[in-house]
C-alpha cells in the first residue's frame, strides 16, 4: 500500500497539525500542489505577502528528503540569517513529529542551523539540507533542489544597479544544481530550482527569470477586468477559475486574510504598495501610470545668483549619471545637461517652498526653486523630522538666508495660517523675505501630478547633483522600506492619479507646492504681456488710424486751396 505521506498535501495537513495552526486554506493547498508537480524544473512561486508560503516550502522541502533521504537541497534567502532560519525551522519539525523521527541526524552526522544530513542519507561531502545568503559564496556545493527565498529584498532591489548585481548572483545557480542521476533520483523526479516571492519593486527580478520557468501568481484579491490583463498567463489555475466565475475584487484565501484585512492593508501599504506586495502586480509602470520620469530632469550645479538664459536637454548614453543613487524604475536615469546659453541673466525669483508637517510620521517638506525665463533650478530639497517646533524653524529660516530667497511658501491646509505666523518672527530676525500662503482643495495626487508633469517632461526643472544624493542619503535613517518610500525620487516616480497612491508624498508635494507657485506667477506674467501687447497692437491701430485720418484732411484742404 503507498504511503498517504507520499501525497504532499496530506504531508502538509500533518505538519500544520503538529503546529497546531488551522487545516491548509485553499491557496497554501494549491501552492503544496503546483510544489509537488514535477514536470517542470524550474518553477517560481509568487505569492500574497503572509501566506505563509515560507513555511509551506520548508513542510515541501521534507517531503522530499521522507520520499529520498538521498536528496541535497540548498536553501538561499536575501541573508544568512533568514536562511539559517529556515533550516534551523526544517531540522525542528524533524525532532518534533513522530513520522519524521527516522531523518534525525546520527551523532556522526552534521547537524546545527547552517547545515544538517538526515539519518538514512550516506556520506556526503555535502549536507542534506544546508542554507546561503544571497550575498555569500554560493558555489562549492552541489544540490538537487535549490530553494530560493525571498532573494528580492528592499535592500538589495532598491536601485537599478542593486537589482543588476542580484541577476547576476542568481546566474550561479545553473552551475550549482546536480543533473538527474538515476541512481540517486526516483522515477519521475527532476532536479530544480524553485523561486518564492514577493516583487519589491516593479522592475521585479521574477519579471526577467528565463522563459524555461513556470510562474505562478496568487494575488489577495481576486482580479478585475481591467487589472487580469497585467498577469499575463501565470495566475495560478485556482484563481483563474475565481475570476471566471466574475469574483472580481473578492478575497482569494478569505480564511488567511477576509475584506476588512485587506482594506487594512491596502491602507497600510497606499495603493502602488498594495499592488505590489498584495496583488502582485508588476506591470504598472507604463507611462500613462507613472508620468514624472527623472530621465526627463536636467542634472546640473545650481548658480547661486544667475543661470544660463536656456538649458539643453539630451539623453545620450554618454551624459547618464550612474555615479547618483537611483530610485526610479528600470531604464529610467539621470542625465547631466547637454549644454547651456551663453547668456546669463539674474534670477527672476527665488523662493522657498515649505509642507508643515504637525501630523503623525510625516515630515516637514522643504524645497528650495529659483526661477529664469521659462526654467526652475532646485538647489536645495528634504525633508525635516518636526513640524511647529523652533528647532525646525530656525532650521527653515537658515535655509531661506543661505539661498537669498525673495519669497517663502507655505501650504496652510491645516491651522489657519498658524505656522506662517509661528515662523515669520523667526524669519524677521535671520532673513527679510515676503511670505505667502497657498491652499490646496483639488485631490493630492491629480494636482502634483497636473503641476509637475508638463515642467518636467519638458525639461525644465533644473536639480543639482546634491538634491539627489542628500534625497538618498537622508532616508537612510528609517527603516526598511521607508528608506525607499520616504526618498522624493521614489516619491515622484510612483506618484499616480489613484488617491493614496504613496506611503508617504511629504516631498514630492513640496516640490509642487514650488512649481506650482512658479506656474502661477509665470501665468500671471503671461496674462500681463498679452494684455501690454493688446493694449500696444491697439495703440498702434489708433496711431495709423489718425494718422490716415490726419493725412487725408490735410490733402482734403490743400486741394481745395490749389483749384
Amino acid at each position: 500500500m503507498k504511503d498517504p505521506l507520499y501525497s504532499f498535501e496530506n504531508f502538509l495537513y500533518l505538519v500544520w497539525k503538529h503546529l497546531r495552526l488551522p487545516d491548509p486554506t485553499p491557496v497554501q493547498y494549491d501552492i503544496a500542489r503546483f510544489l509537488e508537480d514535477h514536470s517542470n524544473s524550474r518553477i517560481c512561486i509568487e505569492a500574497f505577502r503572509g501566506v505563509g508560503k515560507s513555511w509551506v516550502t520548508s513542510a515541501y522541502v521534507l517531503w522530499e528528503l521522507y520520499r529520498n533521504p538521498e536528496l541535497k537541497i540548498m536553501v538561499v534567502s536575501a541573508s544568512k540569517n533568514r536562511a539559517d532560519n529556515f533550516t534551523t525551522f526544517t531540522l525542528q519539525l524533524i525532532n518534533d513529529i513522530p513520522q519524521l523521527r527516522h531523518l534525525m541526524p546520527t551523532p556522526k552526522q552534521r547537524q546545527s542551523r547552517v547545515e544538517f544530513d538526515v539519518g538514512p542519507a550516506k556520506p556526503d561531502q555535502t549536507p542534506s539540507v544546508f542554507s546561503r545568503g544571497i550575498d555569500s559564496q554560493l558555489t562549492g556545493g552541489r544540490a538537487d533542489i535549490i530553494v530560493s527565498d525571498d532573494v528580492e529584498v528592499m535592500n538589495n532591489s532598491m536601485t537599478v544597479e542593486r537589482r543588476d548585481l542580484l541577476q547576476e548572483k542568481l546566474k550561479e545557480y545553473s552551475a550549482i544544481l546536480k543533473p538527474f542521476n538515476e541512481m540517486v533520483h526516483n522515477e519521475g523526479f527532476q532536479p530544480r530550482i524553485v523561486y518564492l516571492g514577493t516583487p519589491q519593486t516593479e522592475d521585479s527580478i521574477y519579471n526577467k527569470l528565463p522563459e524555461t520557468f513556470v510562474k505562478r501568481i496568487w494575488p489577495a484579491l481576486v482580479p478585475t477586468k481591467e487589472e487580469v490583463v497585467g498577469y499575463g498567463n501565470d495566475l495560478a489555475p485556482m484563481i483563474q477559475a475565481q475570476f471566471a466565475s466574475e469574483q472580481y475584487g473578492e478575497p482569494t484565501d478569505p480564511d488567511r486574510f477576509d475584506a476588512d484585512e485587506l482594506i487594512d492593508r491596502r491602507a497600510e501599504y497606499g495603493a502602488a504598495g498594495f499592488q505590489l506586495q498584495f496583488m502582485l502586480n508588476t506591470s504598472l509602470s507604463d507611462e500613462e501610470r507613472y508620468p514624472l520620469k527623472v530621465k526627463n530632469l536636467v542634472v546640473a550645479e545650481v548658480p547661486p545668483k544667475e543661470a544660463p538664459m536656456d538649458v539643453y536637454w539630451m539623453p545620450n548614453p554618454d551624459r547618464q549619471l550612474k555615479d547618483l543613487p537611483n530610485l526610479a524604475m528600470g531604464g529610467d536615469n539621470f542625465y547631466s545637461a547637454a549644454g547651456f546659453a551663453p547668456t546669463f541673466s539674474k534670477y527672476q525669483q527665488k523662493i522657498l517652498a515649505i509642507d508643515p508637517s504637525g501630523r503623525g510620521a510625516d515630515e516637514t517638506g522643504y524645497a528650495v526653486l529659483f526661477q529664469l525665463n521659462g526654467y526652475i533650478w532646485c538647489p536645495e530639497a528634504g525633508g525635516l523630522q518636526g513640524g511647529y517646533d523652533d528647532a525646525t524653524l530656525e532650521t527653515l529660516a537658515m535655509i531661506a538666508k543661505k539661498h537669498d530667497v525673495d519669497t517663502v511658501v507655505y501650504e496652510s491646509n491645516f491651522g489657519d495660517g498658524m505656522f506662517g505666523k509661528l515662523l515669520e518672527p523667526i524669519l524677521l530676525k535671520h532673513h527679510r523675505c515676503g511670505i505667502e500662503e497657498v491652499r490646496n482643495h483639488q485631490m493630492k495626487e491629480m494636482r502634483i501630478i497636473d503641476v509637475l508633469e508638463p515642467v518636467i517632461s519638458n525639461h525644465r526643472l533644473i536639480v543639482a547633483p546634491s538634491v539627489i544624493q542628500g534625497d538618498y542619503d537622508s532616508a537612510q535613517k528609517f527603516e526598511g522600506e521607508m528608506r525607499r518610500v520616504k526618498t522624493l525620487v521614489f516619491q515622484m516616480t510612483r506618484i499616480c492619479r489613484e488617491r493614496g497612491a504613496l506611503r508617504k508624498d511629504d516631498r514630492i508635494d513640496v516640490l509642487a507646492i514650488g512649481v506650482g507657485f512658479f506656474v502661477e506667477v509665470m501665468n500671471q506674467d503671461a496674462e500681463k504681456k498679452e494684455a501690454k501687447e493688446r493694449n500696444n497692437r491697439l495703440l498702434k491701430e489708433l496711431l495709423a488710424h489718425k494718422k490716415t485720418s490726419l493725412s487725408q484732411s490735410w490733402k482734403k484742404r490743400n486741394r481745395k486751396k490749389w483749384v
